[in-house]
């Protein structure tokens, strides 16, 4: 049975995630891990520091966004939010799903929209794009479930597809992942 985390380990912890949060909400670090080795560096602490987990990263963007971007930040998502329920209409036969910051409520301007989508085929996808006249490039994933990713140029906002198959869908981790579909989303705009 494991030790739970000292004190000093946890106030650790909790200061390189807020240190993380505000790389990633200034400057739009993208990747986590690199953000918290970042972090590490700017802190003053060792690169062996016991990293914090990206749940504990995500708390402390909300935290971040509440106190220091209360204005800004809720206006920025609902704009994403907007952007990613056009693109869902738009690729409603793919069964898009919302995921990322902006379904979590913790994303800031420099975050993409990321739609999950599923299609047997993600040439479908990249096909329906092409006869649409929509400009896109491929992306690198994200995760290792998904199969294609696609980053597309938004209005306001980058949007970047995961296309996985239904086999692939039905398969991916089972995390706290916030997931909103169309109707969610919707449900959330009118709010």
């Amino acid at each position: 049975m494991s030790r739970p985390d000292s004190l000093a380990t946890q106030r650790t912890r909790a200061r390189i995630a807020q240190a993380t949060a505000r790389l990633i909400a200034e400057h739009g670090l993208t990747d986590w891990t690199a953000a918290k080795r970042k972090a590490c560096r700017e802190l003053g602490l060792p690169e062996r520091a016991t990293l914090p987990a990206n749940d504990e990263v995500e708390q402390a963007l909300h935290d971040y966004n509440t106190l220091f971007r209360h204005r800004s930040q809720p206006l920025s998502l609902r704009a994403q939010r907007e952007a990613a329920m056009k693109w869902m209409d738009e690729l409603s036969r793919w069964n898009p799903v919302l995921i990322g910051g902006a379904a979590a409520g913790w994303a800031t301007e420099h975050s993409d929209v990321h739609l999950e989508l599923e299609a047997e085929d993600p040439k479908e996808v990249e096909l329906a794009l092409i006869n649409a006249g929509v400009e896109y490039a491929a992306a690198t994933a994200t995760d290792l479930s998904s199969r294609v990713e696609l980053r597309l140029d938004g209005d306001n906002c980058g949007i970047r597809l995961s296309i996985l198959t239904p086999l692939q869908r039905r398969n991916r981790p089972r995390r706290d992942d916030a997931r909103l579909s169309p109707a969610e989303l919707r449900s959330l705009l009118e709010d």
